[in-house]
């Protein structure tokens, strides 16, 4: 039995610059937040960096091929800032805006869709030494670097993306500590977060005034699907709090022109929000073409039991304001990132923002999970629980379309295995299988059925 999804839906795959294409000082490019990040010891699992990726930049027609056989109707790509604007100011690179205008070509003549985000995390690291995110004039250097890439590829691209997961940008980068940059600063992580909320509507007017009228305007947030661990009121307010800083926090300035009362009241001992300044939310709330929901997994939270740590000795945190909360592990099956397998998350995000933004269009932008894959014997890769794990969130895709939920596509996260952040080359999300000492590419077992799925428009069921 098979179930069919709507005429036109897009099926598509996605990667970020800085984990597939390499080539880290070829052509003009300089480093990125994640070139230093990754180079510093002890920030990388491994001491892994970017540097090579899986060479995409060298191995872009082959990788275009590989797309086309396996039936994708979109790809969904981030162009590295660095690599258009090394500085992140001033003119662009002409060689740089070469890669992307020979991938789109690529592209097109197979027939499959580009799908172009702006941002995905890698920050010229001038930008950075000049304050980054936090810093005001970063979202003004971002809306100069949409334009540019607007105007280079604008005519032969109709869905652009501006930020991906600001969140992570924000939160993992400023308050954990985790991500790049690195640094660990409560008030600057929000300062950060409000700076890529503007850097996302001064980024999307940007494109307006360059893009032909056809172009469509998305950006990609990782909402929590955030469930209190059980109904007591002090539970309860623990999903509050993570609510308003993992989603609201976005969607609340984007959506409806504001910060959330409770979000400014959670955090207001750690900043005033004065960084908001004027029309910003105003700018912030651009209208929309789509919206992009990431998902991998939920959040179980609760009221934290123990005693709270003495002021000045917390530790880093990607969640300021929310110290008395306690995160736990959901129930179910995990993936090689120890995160459980619950497609019922995004149901509830499909249909959450189908009643919040009635008429906004949704499309899955990021789903997949990682598992420790291996070549058997013949040399192929079966991935029984990545196929079970695909099909289980269609299938949730389909629910939440039967129940009214506006979704126009989704994108397997990822295309390839790839440089997996801080845990580097030790955690393998891709439908395609990569020897990371030869650059072999080699389809996974799920990437057929994915395949057959985007070339046919229907689930199997059962």
């Amino acid at each position: 039995m098979t179930v069919d999804f709507p005429p036109g839906f897009l099926f598509g795959a996605a990667t970020a610059a800085y984990q597939v294409e390499g080539a880290a000082g070829e052509d003009g490019r300089t480093p990125s937040i994640w070139d230093t990040f990754s180079r510093t010891p002890g920030r990388v699992l491994g001491g892994d960096t970017g540097d090579t990726a899986t060479d995409h930049y060298h191995r872009r027609a082959e990788d275009v091929r590989l797309m086309a056989e396996l039936g994708l109707g979109a790809y969904r790509f981030s162009v590295s800032w660095p690599r258009v604007q090394p500085t992140g100011r001033g003119p662009a690179s002409p060689r740089g805006l070469d890669f992307y205008r020979a991938l789109v070509d690529d592209l097109l003549d197979h027939g499959i869709q580009p799908m172009l985000t702006l941002y995905h995390w890698d920050l010229p690291q001038e930008l950075e030494d000049a304050g980054g995110w936090p810093e005001r004039d970063t979202a003004h250097r971002f809306a100069d670097y949409a334009r540019l890439v607007g105007e280079a590829l604008g005519d032969r691209v109709e869905l652009w993306t501006t930020l991906n997961e600001p969140w992570c940008s924000a939160f993992l980068g400023y308050a954990a500590g985790v991500h790049a940059p690195g640094r660990t600063d409560d008030e600057a992580a929000l300062r950060a977060a409000h700076h890529l909320n503007l850097a996302h509507g001064l980024g999307a007017r940007a494109l307006r005034a360059v893009l032909p009228s056809r172009a469509r305007l998305t950006v990609a947030l990782n909402p929590a699907a955030v469930r209190a661990r059980t109904p007591s009121p002090a539970d309860q307010d623990a999903a509050r709090r993570v609510d308003a800083l993992a989603t609201r926090i976005f969607t609340g300035p984007m959506l409806r022109g504001a910060y959330p009362e409770d979000l400014l009241a959670d955090t207001a001992a750690i900043t005033d929000w004065s960084f908001v300044r004027g029309d910003d939310t105003d700018v912030i709330r651009h209208p929309l073409d789509a919206l992009g929901i990431n998902y991998y997994s939920p959040t179980v939270v609760s009221a934290a039991t123990d005693n709270p740590p003495a002021p000045g000795r917390r530790e880093p945190s990607p969640w300021p304001g929310a110290g008395g909360v306690a995160f736990h592990r959901p129930p179910g099956k995990l993936t090689a990132m120890d995160w459980a397998v619950d497609p019922t998350g995004l149901y509830d995000l499909l249909t959450r923002f189908a009643r919040e933004a009635p008429g906004l269009p949704l499309i899955v932008t990021e789903n997949g999970a990682a598992y420790d894959d291996k070549p058997g014997a013949d040399g192929t890769v079966d991935d029984p629980e990545r196929t079970a794990y695909l099909r289980a969130h269609l299938e949730a895709v389909l629910r939440a379309l039967g129940d009214g939920a506006d979704v126009r596509g989704y994108f397997l996260w990822s295309l390839l295995d790839n440089f997996e952040w801080a845990y580097g080359y030790s955690k393998r999300f891709g439908a395609v299988y990569v020897d990371y000492a030869t650059q072999a590419r080699t389809p996974k077992s799920s990437a057929r059925w994915y395949a057959r799925v985007a070339r046919t428009g229907q689930l199997p069921i059962g």
